[in-house]
């Protein structure tokens, strides 16, 4: 999201993007390793503003033979009363094939302002189109931002909703525990991306996604928390 309410964090919830390293050592995932697919082949979140509830972040998982594809579908509605004063939607679509990006194809209405970014593999990394971005090729390491993926916190990002390239500072903070499902907690792996992107996430040992947290632009606290 951007703008809006102060909610806006640079598309961060649906494409933050980042990848330099400093500070303690961040647990690398080899490309080579398994991709992190959910056994019920779902992941999904309630995304809260303070303590209300504002909307949802649903990924599901499509695996067909070497292949995989990813959906996401962020919805977010900000309400006083009965008037809706921000809406936000996005869709994204990841095809991969042997472990590797194939491509991307995402599109955004955050409060009217409708965007869309497009990305697929070439010979020397990734073409990258969006709204209001010249077409660029990304690194061949570079991995969409959309969190599910531990690894995309060891290579550059690329940002879903501007199509931007970004390499915050992520640091490794340690095992910390989160809210996960209705009054639960879990322990997972805690890590903080600073600079291009500003906002904590965690990892399980599986590596899954668990949980994310931010500061919007109004100072309310944005959270993550798996359905």
């Amino acid at each position: 999201m951007r703008n809006s309410i102060g909610l806006g964090r640079r598309g961060l919830l649906t494409g933050l993007g980042c990848a330099a390293l400093a500070g303690p050592a961040v647990a690398v995932v080899r490309p080579g390793a398994p991709l992190p697919v959910p056994a019920d082949r779902r992941l999904a979140f309630r995304i809260v503003r303070n303590d209300s509830a504002i909307g949802s972040h649903v990924l599901t998982f499509s695996p067909m033979g070497n292949a995989l594809v990813v959906r996401v579908v962020v919805d977010i509605a900000v309400k006083f009363g009965p008037i809706t004063l921000y809406r936000y939607s996005h869709r994204a679509e990841e095809r991969w094939d042997d472990g590797a990006v194939v491509s991307l194809d995402a599109d955004t209405n955050d409060d009217g302002t409708v965007s869309r970014t497009a990305v697929r593999r070439v010979a020397d990394g990734y073409s990258v189109e969006g709204r209001g971005v010249a077409r660029y090729v990304a690194p061949p390491d570079s991995l969409p931002a959309t969190h599910w993926n531990r690894r995309m916190l060891d290579v550059p990002m690329i940002n879903t909703q501007t199509a931007e390239l970004m390499r915050p500072v992520v640091t490794r903070v340690g095992a910390s525990r989160v809210a996960f499902g209705a009054g639960a907690t879990t322990e997972a792996d805690h890590f903080t991306l600073r600079g291009d992107a500003d906002l904590d996430t965690w990892y399980d040992a599986g590596p899954a996604w668990v949980a994310l947290r931010f500061t919007a632009k109004d100072g309310s606290v944005i959270r993550y928390e798996r359905a």
